[in-house]
């Protein structure tokens, strides 16, 4: 029954209207996909070194169970994000004599081998090799391996069942953040609290049964939730939506913006693609931290613009590329009323805006890694307001892809054309090599300046700007509607 359910998922894939369509985008992720399999078999075959010359006092098994726990949380925190749950067409079986059983254990089967599963094994089990090689028992060892991927089915079904659930997103967003706290601050060793349980599956061979059972155990709850939820009836039955009395009424005090702001704050907020950008934003506030924190990142001054740029600009570079695709289901609608192009723009820059500002107050606590964090970080946030929101703005002139916002939010490459990967350019790399430029040939204060007032200068020419994306709106207007209306592009 496996075989027949693989060989019509591969016939679904393949007969599909839209797999011509995007086979560059297609080819061009999948030769991004077998890179990061490579980098990550040779990080793991370089990891025994790299923990040997870090900590010469100390096995690199030792070392790498200290951290197990912050990869598991840090894992399921990607998955929630990452990982799409396994879909399957159920309805056409569901009038025929095939067990219902034998459709919940592919769907679970399916998902056991996806490529996120594999990741991890990329990583580790060359770093095994290495082990064996310098003289590890090979039982124990081995039996890690197998421990180590009975962690990684436990993290795949873990997900499964709190996937897009914002409750758990929430809780291991926290747990990650106060256990690095702990540990950065000295007030509690989390790491040498859970290394020995840890290092334990590779000292006591035995000890691999306890994760295998786990995943036994989350495995069985998984399908024992499919079975019941494998009915006819149950996909026939409407979903019973539940009401939400916001209606942002307060977005109407902004005058003629009002009613888009009003709108986009909604799309924002009911859809799972538009409301993840917004989680995604809040915790790559944390993401100075893994250079700020490293001695070898404190003489690279550049780099530190990169994360000011990335950090306060992550909503507008997530959210930004996309305009005006986020609308594309209604934008022909929109087109032809009698709506004033200016103002949909300036809307949108105003809710990008705000975003920018935002992040940077949320940045402000870098001030303890010295006031060079801080002046990085504004001056960058300037460069955003400025020159990085009409220049996005720009680029979204050639979205012609339409977007589905009820899709899964991640793994979706619904809206992606060459244009996000050009974007990045002027977006991430400018600000870097002009602000490189003026460090090198002059200093930190001017480079800082020359970021700030590039900002200031953007902030000031905003309506002359916006009246140049305006136009280049109006010339793309018809091809967007045309590319909008294409569902299967």
């Amino acid at each position: 029954m496996f075989k027949l359910f693989t060989g019509l998922q591969w016939k679904s894939f393949f007969r599909s209207s839209t797999f011509g369509k995007s086979l560059g985008i297609k080819i061009l992720m999948g030769f991004f996909g077998v890179m990061m399999l490579f980098y990550l078999a040779a990080a793991g075959g370089g990891m025994y070194f790299i923990l040997k010359k870090i900590f010469p006092n100390q096995s690199p098994m030792w070392t790498i169970s200290q951290y197990f726990i912050y990869w598991i949380l840090i894992e399921l925190l990607l998955r929630y994000f990452m990982q799409k749950l396994p879909v399957m067409d159920i309805k056409p079986f569901l009038t025929t004599p095939v067990k219902k059983s034998a459709i919940a254990h592919y769907i679970l089967g399916r998902s056991g081998v996806s490529i996120y599963n594999l990741l991890a094994l990329f990583f580790f089990v060359p770093f095994a090799i290495v082990l064996l090689f310098h003289g590890y028992p090979a039982l124990n060892v081995l039996l890690w391996i197998v421990a180590v991927f009975a962690i990684v089915l436990c993290v795949n079904y873990i997900n499964l069942l709190i996937n897009k659930n914002d409750k758990a997103l929430i809780t291991i967003g926290s747990l990650i953040v106060i256990g690095y706290a702990l540990d950065y601050f000295q007030v509690f060793d989390v790491k040498v609290f859970f290394a020995p349980m840890f290092h334990a599956l590779y000292a006591y061979p035995l000890a691999a049964l306890v994760p295998v059972g786990f995943a036994a155990l989350i495995y069985y709850i998984n399908y024992k939730y499919l079975r019941t939820k494998i009915y006819l009836d149950a996909t026939l039955k409407p979903k019973t939506v539940k009401a939400n009395t916001s209606d942002m009424a307060w977005a109407k005090k902004f005058g003629e913006m009002g009613p888009f702001l009003q709108l986009d704050l909604k799309m924002i907020w009911r859809n799972k693609r538009t409301k993840s950008q917004v989680f995604i934003s809040l915790l790559f506030v944390f993401y100075g931290l893994i250079f700020y924190t490293q001695d070898i990142y404190s003489d690279m001054i550049p780099m530190k613009v990169f994360l000011g740029v990335f950090m306060t600009g992550i909503f507008l570079s997530n959210f930004g590329q996309f305009i005006p695709a986020w609308d594309s289901s209604y934008y022909s609608m929109m087109m032809s009323q009698n709506i004033p192009l200016r103002k949909y723009l300036e809307s949108k820059a105003t809710l990008i805006s705000v975003s920018v500002v935002v992040m940077f107050l949320l940045t402000i606590p870098y001030l303890y890694f010295g006031w060079e964090a801080l002046a990085i970080n504004f001056a960058c946030a300037l460069y955003n307001l400025g020159v990085n929101i009409p220049v996005i703005l720009f680029f979204g002139s050639f979205n012609k892809k339409r977007i589905e916002l009820d899709q899964s939010p991640f793994g979706n490459m619904q809206g992606t054309s060459a244009t996000q990967f050009l974007i990045m350019l002027p977006v991430l790399i400018a600000p870097i090599v002009l602000f490189s430029i003026f460090y090198y040939a002059i200093s930190f204060e001017a480079a800082i300046i020359v970021l700030s007032v590039l900002g200031v200068i953007g902030f000031a020419l905003k309506n002359y700007l916006l009246n140049l994306v305006t136009e280049q709106y109006r010339k793309k207007k018809y091809g967007m509607i045309a590319g909008f209306k294409e569902k299967a592009s």
